[in-house]
């Protein structure tokens, strides 16, 4: 592959919030996970495990507890700061019938935390490293299934909500999970029911530095908020419209 390619593959490579309910070939699920597999890892550890979840029993039960938690958000969007403007159109994750519980199939990474003991003892015996090397190879291994997925021309979508501790303890307790594991994000997979509009970045030549810098090459304070407010407004035009029945 040349940059140009690479380049297409990830602006192709969207987050997409509304699924068909087509299914989804099996070799599909698979190129997504061997490419997984192949994404670097602290001290290749490899912590990393996946749990395909198909049955519609398990994805409901899923989507219920995810639920839980948008319930909390609509209540603590409330208490938004003012000056970012309106909160979050948090309507939970059903509202038209072709959203992320329509996909028909979950993909649950998970995260095995006995691979601690194999790394460097300087790593090992502390916290901080330990965590940032953990999450970063979950993180490697989760962005390598959404480029798999963009280049078979699925949709893919992050449900982090998995991780918060409600649903964190229901889908270990749902699925069978051990102790030893922990949910580091689950992907909701399939045919696309609506494309993606523009997306909204910042200008390349305010975030580069060069060798020394200094408080004057990074934005203000007042910059970092302006961004905040123009990002949400697009983002949420962008993102929080129906889907095209179509």
């Amino acid at each position: 592959m040349d940059y140009d390619n690479l380049l297409d593959l990830v602006k192709k490579r969207r987050s997409i919030r509304r699924f068909k309910p087509d299914p989804v070939p099996d070799e599909h699920i698979d190129k997504i996970i061997e490419v997984a597999r192949w994404a670097p890892s602290g001290f290749n550890m490899q912590p990393w495990e996946f749990v395909v979840i198909r049955k519609p029993e398990l994805r409901n039960k899923i989507v219920e507890y995810v639920m839980t938690y948008w319930d909390q958000g609509k209540l603590m969007e409330s208490t938004r700061e003012a000056w970012q403007g309106r909160p979050w159109r948090l309507k939970g994750v059903v509202d038209s019938g072709m959203d992320y519980t329509t996909a028909p199939v979950y993909i649950l990474l998970l995260g095995d935390k006995r691979t601690r003991d194999g790394l460097p003892m300087g790593v090992r015996y502390s916290e901080e490293r330990f965590q940032l090397i953990f999450m970063s190879s979950l993180a490697n291994a989760f962005m390598h299934m959404h480029l798999a997925a963009a280049t078979l021309g699925l949709a893919s979508q992050w449900v982090s909500a998995v991780t918060t501790p409600f649903a964190h303890c229901m889908i270990k307790d749902l699925l069978g999970i051990p102790n030893e594991m922990v949910p580091y994000d689950m992907m909701a997979l399939g045919y696309p029911a609506t494309k993606p509009g523009g997306k909204y970045l910042r200008d390349k030549g305010e975030m580069v530095h060069f060798d020394d810098c200094s408080t004057g090459d990074f934005r203000s304070d007042a910059d970092v908020r302006d961004f905040i407010k123009r990002a949400r407004s697009w983002t949420m035009g962008a993102h929080q419209k129906k889907a095209d029945p179509r």
